[in-house]
């Protein structure tokens, strides 16, 4: 299949995407805030600019796109028909960087949490992965309460 835009056109589609701030990241900013969690946005000091910081924990939470991080097995994470070869290698590359990232981080004492944008398409999946994150971060923090708080 052709592609529908001229090269100019398509360059400034895939400009307009923008790498933080996005609306699955913040669903879930909104989410952790509004159960008290205070936290630092895209750490520059920290290898991989992690979406979320959250110092008192040591921790840190990537907002992955399933498109862009190749979520495994998600149906967000096709892989374009025209120019394949170039997508492949990106895709690659970016696979690559965020499992460096993770390893850098580690390395330096810090947890890291990776939510996926598919795990936050609604109000309900967003608390799902709010209290998976939470799960991860400090159990006893919902141990007795009663499910979906």
């Amino acid at each position: 299949m052709v592609d529908f835009l001229s090269p100019s056109e398509r360059s400034e589609r895939m400009s307009r995407i923008r790498s933080s701030n996005t609306a699955p990241e913040v669903a879930l900013r909104r989410a952790m805030h509004a159960i008290g969690f205070r936290f630092r946005l895209h750490s520059k000091g920290l290898p991989g600019k992690p979406d979320i910081v959250l110092p008192r924990h040591k921790t840190v939470i990537f907002v992955h796109g399933c498109f862009w991080h190749r979520h495994s097995g998600c149906k967000i994470a096709t892989t374009p028909k025209t120019n394949t070869e170039f997508w492949v290698e990106k895709f690659d590359r970016n696979v690559v960087r965020d499992a460096r990232t993770r390893e850098q981080l580690e390395g330096l004492g810090w947890r890291v949490i990776v939510v996926w944008e598919c795990e936050l398409s609604s109000a309900n999946q967003v608390a799902g992965a709010v209290r998976r994150v939470v799960d991860e971060i400090c159990p006893e923090r919902f141990v007795g309460a009663p499910a979906g708080n």
